[in-house]
């Protein structure tokens, strides 16, 4: 299922490493072709990079999305 689609590579890139750590199974769909693209308009034209999660995992997925994240080095 897409849980959410981007229109930058390093964000994409930084929220799926996020699920990830946490055990969360995700992938990237269109990445390669957005980071081909280097023209935000011509990212959104073929629909962003999506970041796709398990079925079965969408609400934990959301919920840690949804968690305050700590500044680093704190």
């Amino acid at each position: 299922m897409v849980l959410q689609v981007y229109n930058n590579y390093i964000d994409a890139h930084i929220v799926f490493a996020r699920l990830k750590d946490s055990g969360i199974r995700c992938w990237l769909k269109d990445e390669h072709i957005s980071s081909v693209i280097v023209d935000p308009i011509l990212t959104n034209a073929i629909g962003g990079i999506k970041l796709m999660v398990a079925e079965d995992q969408v609400e934990q997925a959301i919920a840690l999305l949804n968690e305050p994240q700590q500044p680093l080095g704190e």
